[in-house]
């Protein structure tokens, strides 16, 4: 089945069909007063189903912002739902106060005010996100571009893909059933397989997280059911018990890119012969995804915002909260479809770049065979060298930091305590510290430090000059180390950036003290 690009979504240069995919900067003219940036409610049409869900419009009404260089994040978030939120500017180094935590040091913003931020944001491919995990889950989250001067000047065109899970659940029944584990019964989980389960998790390890107010969400739709998915990985040994990797906590009802599903995907204009850069964020709750270009060869040239030497490929990993700058050089027409394909499954999401007049193929949101789980290579980590790496320097401070938890109950760690527990890694401002993330555990874990960016530095027992992040995917049963410069002395947080992982306690604080 064909069809033509006049379909709704087509023309990626109309404002009303390119809510993401092109972000006009803001002009400097505006720069004087505050970028109004509204959380609220809004409305998506999910495979001819709506759904109401949380959002992040800027000044044109579209999702998320776009800055030209040089310009300040000078921004008046105003909360425009029933309940209280606070977002995190994930990626950036605002001081930190302004760094979107609730009570660390601010209270979230209660319904109807507003607060100001202002500060030089770094530049490259950011996201913004509610650090309340059920509001993420809920899709409070949205773009956050910084262009670049060479940005302006080059001949290409961005675009960008903006991919989440969603259910018509609730996010408060979604953690529910992820927690209580009601859905796993007489699944096989290989070794962990008649262990026995245990009823519930201890809702304890949540107790005085910031922002785990479970309040009601209105507003949100409650509808199909979705299920528990725990695809398996070969068995591995773990303390002479073989245990089963699992890769997906839960089966959502639809993954989106840009707001929409396969059925209806964003049909964005290109160039023939022209040259995209495509930005592409991974803001789901719970999902990694691998990104495939298809028919064109692509170079990765960014992760996280930060500039890596280029990897040509068809096939890149982006675990949750992790960005990938993409250069496509596109044939001389047609369409060309960039799929997100969900770890160690068959679902997957995408948009379509196609030259005027090109016919698009019907894409199935469900493909052939289940996309490959991230393996040691870590989604091609060990292959990535930054071009601007940490200047070379000792290590001060070195610290080993255990990621531990498990499905069942429905608890997982660092260091072996939760939030409530918790024991604060600490550095001292300036120094030059080595943190090895090392994973006891049967899932990934995406994590993430707030206010630095870090290099990594060692992966799989191999030590190398890899990429600067602020995000780092840690395998089962693997260690990664990674190296940073202490900043500003404060109460940073450092989690894993999946959410049911985070609320149910696998946060601490890299406490930061002044020299």
């Amino acid at each position: 089945m064909t069809h033509h690009l006049s379909r709704r979504g087509f023309l990626a240069t109309s404002a009303a069909a390119a809510a993401f995919s092109t972000m006009p900067a803001v002009g400097r003219a505006q720069a004087m007063e505050p970028l109004l940036l509204r959380a609220t409610a809004r409305t998506l049409d999910i495979d001819g189903r709506a759904a109401t869900v949380m959002g992040l419009l800027g000044p044109d009404d579209r999702p998320g912002l776009a800055l030209d260089a040089g310009q300040r994040f000078a921004v008046r978030l105003e909360n425009r739902l029933d309940v209280e939120t606070l977002i995190h500017w994930h990626g950036q180094i605002p001081p930190n106060a302004q760094d979107g935590v609730p009570n660390l040091p601010l209270p979230p913003i209660a319904p109807g005010e507003s607060r100001d931020y202002d500060f030089a944001p770094l530049p490259g491919t950011h996201w913004m996100h509610s650090h309340l995990p059920l509001q993420e889950l809920g899709l409070l989250a949205a773009p956050l571009i910084v262009r670049r001067a060479e940005d302006l000047a080059a001949d290409r065109q961005e675009v960008v893909m903006f991919l989440q899970d969603f259910s018509f659940k609730s996010p408060k029944q979604v953690m529910e059933e992820i927690t209580s584990g009601m859905a796993m019964h007489g699944m096989d989980h290989g070794g962990m397989a008649g262990m026995g389960a245990t009823s519930g998790m201890d809702h304890g390890a949540m107790n005085g997280m910031p922002g785990m107010d479970h309040g009601a969400m209105a507003g949100m739709d409650h509808g199909a059911m979705a299920g528990m998915n725990h695809g398996a990985m070969a068995g591995m040994d773990h303390g002479g018990m073989a245990m089963t990797a699992d890769l997906n906590d839960y089966d959502f009802d639809a993954y989106l890119a840009n707001d929409r599903t396969l059925s209806d995907p964003e049909l964005v204009q290109v160039e023939p012969g022209g040259r995209v850069l495509l930005r592409v964020i991974n803001a789901a709750a719970a999902t990694s995804f691998w990104i495939e270009t298809g028919a064109v060869e692509a170079r990765l040239v960014a992760v996280d915002s930060h500039a890596v030497q280029p990897i040509s490929g068809r096939r890149f990993g982006a675990a949750m909260a992790q960005r990938l700058d993409i250069e496509i050089d596109l044939p001389s027409g047609g369409a060309f479809p960039i799929l997100a394909l969900r770890e160690g499954a068959p679902e997957r999401t995408g948009i379509v770049l196609a030259s005027s007049g090109a016919q698009v193929e019907k894409i199935q949101g469900i493909a052939p065979a289940a996309a490959p789980a991230f393996d040691l290579d870590l989604g091609q980590e060990r292959s990535l060298r930054a071009t601007q790496p940490l200047p070379e320097r000792a290590a001060e401070r070195r610290q080993m930091v255990m990621l531990g938890g498990q499905m069942q109950p429905y608890v997982w760690t660092i260091d072996g305590k939760t939030w409530a527990e918790r024991q604060p890694v600490p550095a001292v401002s300036g120094e030059r510290v080595e943190l090895t993330f090392h994973n006891m555990s049967s899932m990934g874990h995406p994590m993430h430090l707030h206010g630095h960016v870090f290099q990594v530095v060692e992966a799989g027992g191999q030590r190398f000059s890899g990429a600067v992040r602020d995000t780092v995917y840690v395998p089962p049963m693997a260690a990664v180390t990674v190296a940073l410069d202490a900043g500003e002395a404060a109460r940073w947080m450092l989690h894993c950036h999946q959410m049911p992982h985070l609320a149910s306690g696998m946060m601490t604080e890299f406490a930061v003290a002044a020299t």
